[in-house]
């Protein structure tokens, strides 16, 4: 296999295998056809199902006491008569929530109905189709859907970094002075010995071209387009390695919570969730060192913001320096090793990632395209209604995050969605990737082209660096051939079989390796995303997500006379040759592509952060962000940033009446408390800048302050 196989057709594909039943074996199931019940029943989990009930029983649920159901306390009735006499069938069965509550967000959450979810287990000695046919026929039931687990395609390692292996091509000269920038071609590429490799002889040298990269090398060049840690990016991968030296200070710190301790300190539904949250294993505790893990989620996260400028390792697209801090990184696990999570664990993190201020969403992940060539793959969705008709939940948990996440007194209302468009090398991009509402990522190799993998045309919106092995077959030698021409980020030391190790000021060890597929093109486009977000935050000005992705794509990369070169270089009357699984086959199996068939179907072109946050600080992106108005509960507190609103060091909070309301400056934050039912003005001061607001303290409310 090659390197994409072993780690990326760990597009982190979920259910890679799934097929959708006929409407004759949902009918022989006794599964009534009114599409109440999921169509997608191949691999099934055997003895849980998903239950959305209908709303007129929602205070008979809560009455029942299944508000307060978790993975820790499940509830064994549910207080619908018609459902218990049916599970009572099924010998002692348990109930939850899907979603546990999060006081901060439970209004949002009852609007969008997810309250109405459930998590329903028995016995596995009960056919899963028959308890769903029997609960689907119910009036208080309104959806039933099965629970699957998340599949990889491949559970093989990552390929180390060694330096004696590769030349230093496309090396860059600016920038950071992190060792390892000469080899990320794919942040700054300055060309290499030869154009564009089309209609060339079969044995030229295949090259790298100018440019051919993000667009760090100008960003680079401008101190004010940096990350901003208000930024806040959820990677659903496998563990992040919190205690890599090159990532430790780019992570999410949910403040309060500690690892181990047992405790949900904040009331956000998890326990110990100081990093993220490891929905797998249900702990607080990330991992990284599970028997078949690959270091994707580690991979992925070092791409977006690995630390720069600190002397080792890498450079990322947003990642912070010493002393001056970039986005964060919140580790949402839905894979670990041998334990793959299932739909559930997904749903949790997606909601999760919105509710604990992420607002942009990185998913290297998918199902199998539906174009995909059924002699190599198990074809899926091919269209948006057959997804959403066999994945309402998923569908749910997504638009929650789509209109929910960041805030509209935030540098973001709403949040964007990245999604890998899948190496099936199909013409149609996979599900989620190819709904309209999210961000569909392609990817292209140093010169350009369309990496030989992957999915294009429908449902593709955007390209991106993802790396070519099997084209760049020249470059290395032995089990080296072609990572010259893959992605370079981290991974967890103990995913390395063998790797060259650099040493942190602490003595702390790291690694590095080379991943190549769609799922390294989405964090080059996540990170971007969060590139511009920081830059929104840095200049104050508040954006709406759906005008941030329409930007996204109008900046694509041009040429210095308005060219995309990705449509040019698909113009070419020629194929592109390459060799699949050349690091263990060698020069076996030649394959061609016409580069023709991908002219205008790579999205809108390749992703360039240097437009990108030029587009955000037009005039027309956004508009001024000020202190917002406070709504408070009565004795509880809202915290604020508020070098969000005004610029300086230091700011002066003044509250005018100290009966109803007080606020306080400290620790960098305004600390705002509710102390009496009213309204009062209020102010803050920064200079000779003051921004006036108003507080609204209410005894009867959620902790945010609304009713």
């Amino acid at each position: 296999m090659s390197i994409r196989n072993n780690i990326f057709v760990l597009s982190l594909f979920l259910a890679a295998s799934l097929s959708s039943c006929s409407i004759d074996e949902k009918i022989s199931a006794g599964v009534e056809t009114e599409n109440k019940v999921s169509e997608v029943v191949a691999e099934a989990l055997p003895g849980q199902l998903f239950v959305k009930f209908d709303a007129s029983v929602s205070r008979v649920l809560e009455d029942a006491g299944l508000t307060r159901s978790g993975a820790d306390f499940p509830a064994t009735r549910s207080g619908v008569l018609s459902v218990d006499e049916i599970l009572d069938l099924v010998d002692g069965y348990q109930i939850e929530r899907v979603f546990p509550v999060d006081q901060r967000t439970e209004e949002t959450a009852r609007h969008e109905g997810l309250h109405l979810w459930y998590i329903v287990r028995f016995s596995e000695e009960h056919p899963v189709e028959k308890v769903a046919a029997d609960l689907s026929r119910l009036g208080e039931v309104n959806r039933v859907e099965f629970n699957r687990t998340l599949k990889r395609a491949s559970d093989m390692k990552a390929v180390p970094f060694r330096s004696n292996a590769v030349s230093k091509v496309g090396a860059s000269n600016v920038g950071p002075n992190d060792p390892l920038l000469k080899y990320q071609w794919h942040l700054v590429n300055n060309g290499a010995e030869q154009q564009l490799p089309v209609a060339k002889p079969e044995d030229a040298k295949v090259g790298f071209c100018e440019g051919a990269d993000v667009g760090m090398k100008q960003v680079w060049e401008n101190p004010d387009m940096k990350g901003h840690p208000s930024i806040i990016v959820a990677v659903l991968d496998e563990g992040v390695c919190f205690s890599h030296p090159d990532l430790a200070a780019s992570m999410w710190i949910n403040e309060g919570e500690e690892l181990r301790q047992r405790k949900d300190a904040d009331g956000n539904g998890y326990k110990d969730d100081k990093y993220g949250y490891n929905f797998v294993q249900n702990t607080g505790v990330i991992s990284t060192d599970s028997a078949y893990d690959t270091g994707h989620g580690s991979h992925v996260a070092g791409v977006i913001a690995a630390e720069n400028n600190n002397g080792i390792g890498i450079s990322s697209i947003a990642g912070g320096s010493p002393g001056t801090p970039g986005v964060k990184i919140m580790s949402c696990q839905i894979f670990a090793g041998a334990y793959a999570g299932t739909l559930l664990d997904e749903v949790r993190a997606i909601k999760y990632a919105a509710d604990n201020g992420a607002v942009v969403l990185q998913c290297s992940w998918g199902y199998i395209s539906g174009a995909a060539n059924p002699y190599d793959w198990a074809p899926q969705f091919s269209t948006d209604e057959q997804w959403t008709s066999s994945n309402m939940l998923e569908k749910k948990a997504l638009d929650y995050f789509v209109h929910h996440a960041g805030s509209p007194d935030g540098v973001v209302e709403g949040g964007i969605v990245v999604f890998a468009a899948g190496n099936e090398y199909a013409p149609a991009a996979s599900y989620p990737a190819a709904y309209p509402d999210y961000v569909s990522v392609a990817a292209t190799a140093p010169d350009f082209t369309p990496a030989v993998y992957t999915n294009y045309g429908k449902g593709v919106t955007i390209s991106a660096p993802g790396g070519d092995q099997d084209y760049y077959y020249e470059y290395g030698e032995g089990h080296d051939k072609g990572f010259a021409g893959c992605v370079l980020s981290t991974i967890p030391s103990n995913t390395a079989m063998e790797f060259d190790h650099v040493v942190s000021a602490e003595g702390v060890e790291g690694a590095y390796a080379y991943m190549e597929g769609t799922s390294m093109a989405c964090p080059h486009v996540s990170g971007v995303v969060a590139l511009g977000l920081s830059y929104a935050a840095h200049r104050r000005i508040h954006v709406k997500a759906k005008d941030v992705i329409q930007m996204l794509y109008d900046s694509a990369y041009r040429t210095s006379d308005g060219k995309d070169p990705l449509r040019e270089v698909c113009d070419v009357e020629g194929n592109k040759v390459y060799y699949k699984y050349v690091a263990d086959l060698d020069k076996v199996h030649k394959s061609s592509f016409k580069l023709t068939d991908y002219l205008g179907k790579m999205g809108h072109g390749q992703v360039n952060a240097y437009n990108f946050l030029n587009a955000i600080a037009g005039e027309d992106a956004g508009k001024p962000m000020s202190f917002p108005n406070v709504f408070v509960k009565t004795g509880a507190y809202r915290i604020y940033d508020p070098t969000l609103y005004l610029s300086g060091s230091s700011f002066v909070p003044e509250v005018e009446d100290k009966d109803i309301a007080s606020a306080e400056y400290k620790d960098g934050k305004i600390y705002i408390q509710g102390l009496k039912q009213g309204q009062t003005k209020a102010s803050i001061t920064s200079g000779s800048v003051t921004q006036t607001f108003v507080i609204t303290v209410r005894d009867t409310a959620a902790d945010n302050g609304w009713l």
